[in-house]
């Protein structure tokens, strides 16, 4: 199960380190609106979707809750079939869908999880609140 803050979900994004840390401070910019996680954690946590309305505790390295955001889409999909306006509002300086995809990728390649075109992500789309 995920952490909960405050009797709501968590959101851990990234790493843990200087990954999160940038991520955080993109979300509470309002520069990152969109995350991806892979649908194989969902299941490996028997953990459920996120859904549209659904607020959420941005989550630091401690445990902390530095923002709140609240849920506007959630999509299940293929990796290959990701858009370029979801991968864009990530906001982490990508310049195209192969630069998304190829950082993304190493990401996951580094934590053991190996991505193809076919592999199902998870797709939020949030707002800070």
């Amino acid at each position: 199960m995920w952490p909960r803050v405050d009797g709501m979900r968590s959101l851990e994004l990234g790493a843990p380190g200087e990954l999160r840390e940038e991520l955080n401070a993109l979300v509470l910019s309002g520069a990152k609106t969109t995350t991806t996680g892979l649908l194989e954690d969902y299941v490996q946590e028997s953990e459920g979707l996120e859904f549209v309305g659904e607020r959420l505790a941005v989550l630091d390295d401690d445990g902390r809750s530095v923002a709140t955001v609240e849920i506007t889409a959630v999509e299940v999909t293929d990796f290959a079939e990701v858009t370029w306006e979801h991968a864009d509002g990530e906001g982490e300086g990508f310049t195209t869908l192969a630069d998304w995809r190829a950082a993304h990728h190493r990401y996951w390649d580094d934590l053991g999880a190996a991505v193809r075109d076919d592999t199902r992500v998870v797709c939020l789309t949030f707002r800070l609140v």
